[in-house]
């Protein structure tokens, strides 16, 4: 059978859109503003190549994101598959106490708030209304990787194809940032992404179920130069 012979699954199609658009690193919620530490790296000199700025990407997926935002995004659609707000609640707290820099808590929040603005008024999905009503109430401040996997849920996104766009969203930040404050080339950007993408695979599967005695887990040292970045001379980005 021919590629126009076949069938157009319009409703699958649909939602590889929203997919793209949930996914899109040029959303704007604001998210080119932070570095999330990475540029109190490169201004002591840690990260100063594509070849430290590719394996600072593939510590913070490894042993940053795995156990922290892409567990808690995990966590996050399976508790509004279930339609459960009491457990978005106790996973919005648990999260807020794990971010211990200042500005890393604070833009993930900010981050999540635009994002529910954008693609709220287009679901009708009860979760979505309820956890809506829940950070009016002020039970949640809406943390960015909380407010990504109730987002994927509520449109029926296939949980692993969110969390491989969830992380890889998170890389391509991360590597646009690096390239623009090192700098590098943006060719370099690119076949650093390509080489990553196996990594993000394997991140993907161990996130599909999180291991609660692991949430929390991170490298100070990120957080250590998140919270050097609030007292930097000079600085580009607000995180």
């Amino acid at each position: 059978m021919s590629g126009s012979d076949r069938k157009i699954d319009i409703e699958t199609l649909t939602r590889a859109g929203l997919l793209l658009q949930l996914a899109d690193p040029t959303l704007p919620i604001g998210g080119f503003n932070h570095s999330g530490g990475l540029e109190t790296f490169v201004q002591q000199g840690i990260i100063h190549d594509a070849v430290t700025l590719k394996a600072f990407a593939e510590t913070q997926l490894k042993q940053n994101w795995l156990h922290n935002d892409g567990a808690y995004m995990s966590l996050a659609y399976t508790a509004a598959t279930e339609h459960n707000l009491n457990a978005l609640i106790s996973l919005d707290r648990q999260i807020g106490a794990t971010k211990i820099a200042r500005e890393l808590r604070e833009s993930s929040y900010k981050l999540g708030i635009r994002l529910l603005k954008i693609f709220a008024p287009h679901t009708s999905a009860a979760i979505v209304a309820s956890y809506q009503a829940a950070l009016t109430a002020q039970q949640v401040r809406g943390f960015y990787p909380l407010v990504f996997g109730l987002l994927a849920a509520s449109m029926q996104l296939d949980k692993a194809a969110a969390l491989q766009a969830f992380y890889y969203n998170a890389v391509v930040g991360l590597i646009t940032n690096g390239v623009k404050l090192i700098p590098l080339s943006q060719m370099a950007g690119q076949e650093m992404l390509i080489e990553l993408h196996a990594v993000i695979a394997h991140i993907v599967i161990a996130s599909m179920q999180p291991q609660q005695q692991q949430l929390g887990a991170t490298t100070l040292a990120t957080d250590i130069r998140a919270m050097q970045h609030e007292r930097l001379y000079s600085r580009l980005y607000m995180s």
